[in-house]
């Protein structure tokens, strides 16, 4: 028994969002269930639209392991990583970059206390005079 023309209406709408990746009841794969839900009709409906069903068979010839939508989100993830992955290799060389300068810091740091305290033991020489190119500090 064939179906009644709003039904194939309603599959045919229901194939067009479905092979366009724009489904509205259902997870999107392209499966004869999904067309019965997208139409919002019973799967034994979809069996009884035997035109219909040869349209989707010829559309859909070799099963879609995804969806145009599922494609859209594993490229965007897959961007997205590649981006994630950049970022990371950057922040590990500014970190590394950071440790150089925190390492030369600490350096100039113990050596500018070092020499305070050369200066503080030799109260007679001038350090204005050291930079002038007087007495040098013995090492």
């Amino acid at each position: 028994m064939p179906v009644s023309a709003a039904t194939a209406d309603k599959l045919r709408e229901a194939m067009a969002r479905l092979l366009a990746g724009e489904p509205l009841h259902s997870n999107g794969a392209l499966t004869k269930e999904n067309l019965a839900r997208e139409a919002r009709v019973s799967h034994a409906t979809v069996h009884r639209a035997q035109d219909i069903l040869a349209e989707w068979d010829a559309k859909v010839a070799h099963p879609v392991l995804r969806t145009p939508g599922e494609i859209r989100r594993d490229e965007t993830i897959a961007e997205l990583k590649t981006k994630l992955r950049k970022a990371n290799k950057r922040a590990g060389e500014l970190q590394d970059k950071l440790d150089a300068l925190a390492t030369v810091t600490a350096n100039l740091y113990r050596e500018t206390i070092e020499l305070k305290k050369k200066a503080a033991r030799k109260p007679e020489q001038n350090r204005l005079g050291l930079l002038r190119g007087g007495n040098s500090v013995e090492t």
